[in-house]
């Protein structure tokens, strides 16, 4: 079983006794600013010079620095920023200024784990991960309830890091759900493989394969979308309540006899085994190298799929229809062109 932390067993006077810089403000890091402020931490943001956040940040209340100076004020560095820049952030303003006795922390292991990052020993290199996007971190904590959290520890230099990175957890909001420990290492291959191979890679293009099927069939286009995409939502609200079991419960009889006989005709072992080669290309590091290779080059084959993938018909047809749901207008046709909401 999973070691589980919660309010009880964590310290929150740890992380209050700290001086916190966050280096980022986007989806995450606007949370953790947010929350642990609202906790009793001293923060301050750390953005590089002529950073458009600066202004959100501001405006939100908080002290802006450079990384650099941040560096130096703080106790605990926070590194929020996309993976791709996290190394170029740290060579350039935190490494030389992270003196003995700092903490270096991340919400993802993935610069840890692929050595792009390698921190001195004399400093802790812990891990603090809420498993949502900062803006749910954020509404949850307001609410009174939090978001589960995973905690690790790369180097314990203090011999006090696990009791820091639980701190820092309950002043987001983590411990009031639940913490798990774990490892950059696990963190960083089990996120990667989820995102590819199931949450984003595997679940949209299914979605995408269920669409062409079906108007490849002759059926209507809208038809096809309410039934591969729209309704997925509704299925995974159900997952996320109560388990495979409570969807299959909620559905129809005839819907779970079609789960039982035909999804194992979709999801074969072919699919499992392609699924071990997406793990392996992970644990490797040979995903690593092709994503973080192609940054280097300006992004040049992540902008090009993603403009070919932005060109799918099932876009176009959802970009329509959404305009039905009178409780979307908010939102519906968002310009998503920018990017990771990290950023």
């Amino acid at each position: 079983m999973a070691e589980m932390f919660y309010d009880d067993d964590a310290d929150l006077s740890i992380i209050q006794g700290k001086k916190v810089a966050i280096v980022g403000f986007g989806s995450q890091g606007h949370a953790h600013a947010m929350n642990l402020r609202d906790s009793g931490v001293e923060v301050v943001v750390a953005l590089k010079d002529g950073s458009k956040s600066a202004q959100k940040a501001a405006d939100e209340g908080f002290e802006v620095k450079n990384v650099a100076d941040a560096t130096q004020w703080a106790d605990v560095i926070m590194i929020l920023a996309p993976d791709q820049v996290q190394r170029t952030i740290y060579t350039e303003s935190i490494q030389p200024h992270l003196a003995e006795g700092k903490t270096l922390a991340f919400a993802h292991g993935f610069n840890v784990r692929f050595g792009y990052i390698e921190a001195p020993t004399t400093v802790d290199v812990i891990l603090v991960a809420p498993k949502a996007p900062g803006h749910t971190v954020r509404r949850e904590f307001v609410a009174g309830r939090g978001i589960p959290d995973i905690i690790a520890v790369e180097n314990d230099a203090s011999g006090q890091a696990w009791d820091l990175a639980l701190s820092y957890a309950k002043g987001i909001g983590g411990t009031r759900a639940g913490v798990i420990r774990t490892t950059f290492t696990e963190e960083t291959e089990t996120d990667l493989f989820g995102e590819q191979a199931v949450l984003c890679g595997g679940m949209s293009h299914l979605v995408q394969a269920g669409f062409e099927t079906l108007t490849d069939a002759g059926y209507q286009p809208e038809i096809a979308y309410f039934e591969v995409l729209h309704e997925l939502k509704l299925i995974v609200d159900l997952m996320i309540e109560g388990g495979i079991s409570k969807q299959r419960w909620s559905i129809s009889d005839t819907a779970e006899f079609g789960d039982y006989v035909s999804g194992p005709r979709i999801v074969t072992d072919q699919t499992k085994q392609a699924m071990k080669e997406v793990l392996s290309d992970i644990q490797d590091g040979s995903f690593a190298r092709r994503f973080i290779e192609d940054q280097d080059k300006g992004g040049e084959e992540f902008q090009k799929l993603r403009e070919a993938e932005a060109q799918h018909p099932i876009e176009t047809v959802g970009k329509d229809l959404r305009k039905m749901f009178s409780w979307n207008k908010e939102t519906v046709d968002a310009d998503y062109t920018e990017g990771s909401a990290a950023r």
